[in-house]
């Protein structure tokens, strides 16, 4: 992480911007102590379709209770 004092990053915040967005994070301080922080923004996610969803699980079987307590008991012991 780069540090930067504010008087320089208010002169480089076009090239500031352009390293967060590439990936880098910028810390900017003031009088020696750090006050901010440039970071890229993370994507947002992309909500999943509860018809999607379905298609996936609509195939799967849930298979006896007795396979998971059987899984369970052989772990223990």
């Amino acid at each position: 992480m780069n540090a930067i004092n504010l008087a320089e990053a208010k002169a480089r915040l076009s090239e500031l911007v352009d390293l967060a967005q590439q990936g880098g994070e910028v810390q900017i301080m003031k009088r020696g102590k750090p006050v901010a922080r440039l970071v890229p923004i993370k994507p947002a996610k992309k909500r999943i379709a509860i018809e999607d969803l379905r298609a996936v699980t609509d195939g799967q079987t849930m298979g006896d209770g007795d396979s998971v307590r059987r899984m369970r008991d052989d772990y223990r012991y």
